[in-house]
């Protein structure tokens, strides 16, 4: 019974990262958009803090299926 629990319980930790993950993703990429449309001369700094800031929430899955499987 512990086991079938702890299976369960990384399968949520890893599928509320990759939600929480896209969510971020996604206001990250509405934001970005939004203030190129503002400022279309800085594009390409936007550009690439937001590919970075992208990456970065990704990463968060990363970690989230490494932990997730670590406790299996």
């Amino acid at each position: 019974m512990l086991t079938m629990f702890a299976e369960l319980s990384g399968s949520f930790h890893i599928a509320f990262a990759a939600v929480g993950s896209a969510i971020g993703v996604g206001l990250i990429g509405m934001k970005a958009s939004e203030a190129v449309g503002r400022n279309p001369g800085a594009a390409t700094p936007i550009l690439v803090q937001s590919i970075l800031a992208m990456a970065f929430a990704e990463g968060i899955v990363f970690f989230a299926i490494f932990l997730g499987k670590m406790g299996m």
